[in-house]
């Protein structure tokens, strides 16, 4: 017979998880999948306690990670595109021209920029900070600027694209969560994203001030003529932007979007730099690499940079996934998070202390889960009643939803964006995390609004 979990039970689960992680992962550098795989353990054992058998365990574990499949076709998608626009030049283009025309003292701001632009047209943080990201983080290097700045700059950037696009999974899923329309999400989101951003930029305006490129210009110019004779650089490298903006303008979807403009980098890579076809392909698995051009004595810091790619790089990414859900399928299964949020649920009588109560619940979900989607389900699904019943649009809902999962998630040393942006991008989460300014301060005007009334939208009745 099975019971439900004590909120002690509950919430320990949690408590142990973390402290498993960071005494593990910050203390003694073990891998954050086996740390994840022990708090799935202890999990486990409080699933025992309320009357769960394992194979109830397998089935939570399942059907949490069977919401992740989208996620991790992206990702394995994303190794491709980032594998394949190396071959064809797009990404070292954004190289060559970024440190041939960016001025140093607007690189932060430029950073930011043009990988919420790159976000927003693709709709993936994960594509914008693994292709402008990676540019970016280059010419970073080239301009001695500090590659913690430098990645938050570039993951805000990222972050704030993804959050404000149509075509992003997080954006969509929370309109569908919480039943609004998806560009009545994204416009309630402008008023804590933008001037979240807004301060960001005058951070970003005033420290890379200080930054300037005359002194490296030898290395500049190496990188660049190293660059220029790997690659045939002209129009054609623009190719695999282009078409994957058009496939996403006629709402294909991201993963066939992203295939399509591989295959175009493809065809670029043979044509316009003379490549084969063989490692064109080769490049969608394995990645670019230096074998794979005639070029020879290149610097070390041109084979880095070039060397990227491939679903073989995802590998890791992947694992993490599968451990990071083992433990919030478990967690789940066993009731402990209906518990927890219940708990911090009772007693609450204004918008503001309601506003609180979701981001509690939603940093207590990505604390737990790592990953935004847990969020938006779990915390979205428990709150859409007591929003109705303050008579609260429900778009308050969403945008809190967001502020406290898609942009905190990439703050999380053990959540999948945290790794994936700390490992694409050569940083770790405690270099760039006081960088990434719009990331942390979007909760500080969720809670602004809901405790001062600006910016909360009401309904004179609650919703159908």
């Amino acid at each position: 017979m099975t019971r439900q979990p004590t909120f002690v039970e509950s919430i320990s689960t949690i408590v142990v998880m973390i402290i498993i992680v960071i005494t593990g992962f910050v203390g003694f550098g073990i891998p954050i999948q086996a740390l994840l795989i022990l708090a799935s353990a202890y999990a486990a054992w409080i699933a025992k306690r309320v009357g769960l058998k394992w194979s109830d365990l397998e089935e939570g574990i399942t059907n949490r990670l069977a919401t992740a499949m989208p996620a991790i076709f992206i990702i394995l998608a994303v190794g491709i595109i980032v594998g394949t626009w190396m071959y064809s030049g797009t990404v070292p283009a954004l190289i060559y021209y970024g440190l041939e025309f960016l001025n140093p003292n607007l690189f932060l701001v430029s950073a930011f920029i043009i990988c919420a632009i790159t976000s927003v047209a693709t709709g993936t943080a994960w594509g914008s900070a693994s292709t402008a990201g990676i540019a970016l983080m280059a010419i970073a290097n080239q301009l001695h600027i500090p590659h913690g700045m430098a990645a938050g700059a570039i993951i805000a950037g990222a972050v704030f694209g993804d959050k404000m696009s149509p075509l992003s999974d997080t954006t969509n899923l929370a309109a569908l969560v919480t039943k609004v329309n998806i560009f009545s999400h994204i416009r309630a989101m402008v008023w804590t994203t933008v001037p979240a951003s807004i301060v960001g930029i005058v951070v970003w305006f005033i420290v890379g001030r200080q930054f300037k490129g005359d002194a490296n210009s030898a290395q500049i110019k190496r990188l660049l003529g190293e660059l220029s004779q790997i690659y045939n650089i002209n129009v054609l490298v623009w190719l695999p932007i282009i078409v994957i903006v058009l496939c996403l303008a006629f709402k294909m979807s991201t993963v066939p979007a992203m295939l399509l403009s591989s295959l175009s980098a493809i065809i670029v890579g043979v044509v316009n730099n003379k490549f084969s076809i063989v490692d064109g392909f080769k490049s969608t698995f394995d990645g670019f690499n230096k074998g794979m051009i005639s070029t020879e004595h290149l610097s070390a810091k041109t084979v880095t940079l070039i060397e990227q790619g491939g679903m073989m790089s995802m590998t890791e990414i992947v694992v993490t996934i599968f451990c990071g859900y083992a433990f919030a399928g478990i967690v789940e299964k066993a009731g402990c998070l209906d518990v927890i949020l219940q708990k911090i649920s009772k007693n609450i009588n204004s918008v503001g202390q309601l506003i609180l109560t979701t981001i509690i619940g939603g940093l207590i979900m990505v604390l737990a889960a790592g990953v935004a989607s847990v969020v938006i389900i779990m915390v979205g699904v428990l709150m859409t009643d007591m929003y109705n019943k303050m008579n609260l649009d429900r778009t308050n809902l969403s945008r809190t939803l967001e502020d406290s999962g898609t942009m905190i998630i990439p703050l999380i040393p053990w959540g999948t964006s945290g790794i994936y942006y700390a490992q694409q991008l050569g940083v770790t989460v405690d270099q760039f995390f006081i960088w990434t300014v719009p990331c942390y301060l979007c909760i500080c005007f969720a809670l602004f609004y809901g405790f001062t009334g600006i910016g909360i939208k009401k309904v004179k009745s609650t919703h159908s």
